[in-house]
């Protein structure tokens, strides 16, 4: 239910403004240069310089919602690396509520009705996106209908930019995801327009190429799906390095260039990368946390165990352990797989009160269905 919701408020927030981009003052190409160095800063996660730049932006622009919903996003860059943070969630609601009772204003103005529009649907879809995170599907519910209302209001207009192509993009690939993967959801799908998976795949790779402010977030997209639905990780490496590398003190990319160097079973390009990620997580650099540092451990433990070094293995196990500990996220498969190859080099070592103990706490947090539980049972009985 929550991919639902997410992606009905993903498509709502980015298709609403489909008109003549002249009208736009999200389309015009002096304020796309003045927000470039804003965004960028956003981004590499230099909260501060963004702040300062997209309030210029306020005093430049004061009859326009944009700036409040850039600050809004600032926020909302802030929560990325770990959700389950609520320390941003009162600023970032603050921003996104201003930027309703600015845009609201406008949908009496012929002139600026549909970028009016365009500002309502897509901080309503923010908003909502939010809700779903903290559980509250009662006010994401709402937040999406409201979304998907202002949306509706340009409908009626042809014109699509890359930049708008955006929501065009979800809603075809997720229309289609979605009852493929939760066949439950298809009676509430059978109301909404076909969608076509092939189409929508190709519309954001042209999003992730052209559009300005939409283009990051189609390229997080494109990576994920490529990854995780086409399980191409050539393709997902090639976008999750341009982001690393172009911002390089973003935990959110830098922790997904690991996974993808990993996936990709490029153990020695991944070593340094994972390293560093550990490295910022011990000097408590902003938004490295437990999460990070969970999955970068991982991938080192591996990637010595791969080699037969099972003492460094061991040791960034037991550090993987402790992460996923300390974030209350014992029974996350980094973790699980941590303990059951903790089990395996104890048993390889001799130590088999050790190696039945590490077997026994997999059983223990793992469903009975999972492989890692199978695994650790069989394990287990041998010895």
């Amino acid at each position: 239910m929550r991919w639902l919701i997410l992606f009905f408020l993903f498509t709502a927030a980015t298709s609403a403004a489909q008109t003549d981009s002249t009208e736009l003052l999200i389309a015009d190409m002096t304020v796309q240069i003045e927000a470039t160095e804003a965004m960028n800063a956003m981004y590499n996660f230099d909260f501060r310089e963004a702040s300062k730049q997209y309030h210029w932006l306020m005093q430049k622009h004061p009859e326009s919602p944009l700036a409040y919903f850039l600050l809004g996003l600032n926020e909302w860059w802030k929560m990325m690396p770990d959700t389950e943070v609520k320390d941003f969630d009162e600023r970032f609601h603050y921003y996104m509520d201003t930027t309703i009772m600015i845009a609201g204003r406008m949908l009496d103005d012929p002139k600026k009705r549909v970028e009016g529009a365009f500002f309502l649907a897509a901080t309503y879809g923010f908003k909502g996106r939010l809700y779903s995170d903290r559980g509250q599907w009662g006010r994401a519910a709402a937040a999406g209908r409201s979304a998907l209302k202002y949306l509706e209001i340009s409908r009626a207009v042809s014109y699509l930019s890359p930049e708008l192509l955006f929501g065009d993009a979800l809603y075809n690939y997720f229309s289609v995801w979605i009852p493929e993967n939760y066949p439950i959801l298809k009676p509430i799908l059978a109301f909404f327009p076909d969608g076509d998976k092939e189409l929508g795949l190709q519309q954001l790779r042209e999003v992730s190429l052209n559009a300005f402010y939409t283009r990051i977030e189609a390229q997080i997209f494109l990576m994920q799906i490529l990854a995780n639905e086409k399980h191409d990780y050539t393709g997902a490496l090639v976008i999750a390095k341009y982001l690393h590398e172009h911002y390089p003190n973003n935990p959110y990319f830098h922790r997904y260039y690991a996974r993808y160097l990993y996936s990709a079973h490029l153990y020695r390009q991944m070593e340094p990368v994972a390293k560093q990620i550990l490295a910022r997580v011990d000097s408590a650099m902003f938004g490295y946390e437990g999460t990070a540092g969970r999955y970068a451990a991982f991938f080192l433990g591996q990637a010595y165990h791969a080699r037969g070094k099972s003492r460094e293995a061991e040791k960034y196990y037991l550090q993987a352990v402790a992460f996923a500990r300390q974030k209350e996220a014992m029974e996350t498969g980094y973790c699980l797989y941590s303990l059951l190859n903790l089990g395996r080099i104890a048993r390889d070592d001799d130590r088999k009160a050790e190696a039945k103990a590490y077997f026994k706490q997999v059983k223990k947090i793992a469903g009975r269905k999972q492989g890692v539980y199978k695994e650790a049972k069989r394990l287990l009985k041998e010895l």
